[in-house]
C-alpha cells in the first residue's frame, strides 16, 4: 500500500470511529466527523510547554487535538485529558501511550480529576459538545475550570454555533472570540474564557 493510501485509510478509519461514536452517544459527541489538523493545532497553540503546571483536555474523542498538544511540546504525562466515550479511551490508551486518558464525566470534575486533587493546569483545551448541556451547567464548568487554573490563563472551547456556549456578564471569566475556522467540517468558532489577572475569584480550589 502506498503511502497516500495509508494515509486515506487511516483518516477513514478514524472519521468511521468517531461517526460510530456519535451514533451510539450523540449528545457526548457534538460533530460527526473529527476536528480538523488546522482547528486542533490553533486550540494547542495557547499551551506553554515551558509551564510546569498540567495541561487539561476534555473530549479528545480519535485524538486528534491531543495529537496537536504533544506537538506543541508538551509531555504525555503532563496532559489529563477526561473522555466519556470508554470505546475512545481504550483506543487512545493504545495510541498514545503516556498520556492520563480518564474515562469519566467532564461535569463531574471533583470524580474525575480526583488523582491530581490540588494540581494547578495551565490551559483547557475543550470539544465537549457545550450545546448539548443548560447553560447554567455550561457556567458552572467554566469556573470550576478556572478555579484550577492562573487567573489570566485561557479555556480554549471549540464550537459549531455563533455565539459562545459560555455567554459573557454570568460568572467570573471574559469571553473573546479566538478564531473563526472555515477548512473545519462544520466551520468552527474558538472561544477563549479567563479570568483577569488578579482576580480574587482566582484562587485554587483545596
Amino acid at each position: 500500500m502506498s503511502k497516500v493510501k495509508e494515509v486515506l485509510a487511516a483518516k477513514f478509519d478514524e472519521e468511521l470511529r468517531f461517526f460510530k461514536g456519535w451514533i451510539d452517544k450523540p449528545k457526548a459527541v457534538g460533530a460527526i466527523v473529527p476536528t480538523s489538523g488546522v482547528t486542533a493545532r490553533k486550540m494547542a497553540s495557547v499551551v506553554r510547554p515551558e509551564s510546569d503546571d498540567l495541561v487539561l483536555e476534555l473530549g479528545p474523542g480519535t485524538g486528534v487535538i491531543t495529537r496537536a498538544i504533544l506537538a506543541r511540546g508538551i509531555k504525555p504525562e503532563k496532559l489529563v485529558s477526561i473522555e466519556y466515550s470508554k470505546d475512545f479511551v481504550d483506543r487512545l490508551t493504545q495510541e498514545l501511550p503516556g498520556v492520563n486518558f480518564v474515562h469519566g464525566d467532564a461535569f463531574d470534575l471533583e470524580t474525575a480529576l480526583a488523582p491530581w486533587k490540588g494540581q494547578r493546569f495551565d490551559a483547557v483545551i475543550s470539544a465537549i459538545p457545550m450545546l448539548n448541556f443548560p447553560v447554567e451547567a455550561r457556567i458552572r464548568l467554566v469556573e470550576s475550570l478556572l478555579d484550577l487554573m492562573p487567573a489570566g490563563r485561557p479555556i480554549v472551547q471549540i464550537t459549531y454555533g455563533a455565539l459562545s456556549p459560555v455567554p459573557a456578564g454570568r460568572g467570573s471569566y471574559t469571553v473573546d472570540r479566538f478564531d473563526f475556522i472555515v477548512r473545519n467540517i462544520p466551520p468552527a468558532h474558538l472561544w477563549i474564557y479567563r479570568r483577569p489577572e488578579g482576580s480574587d475569584a482566582g484562587k485554587k480550589r483545596a
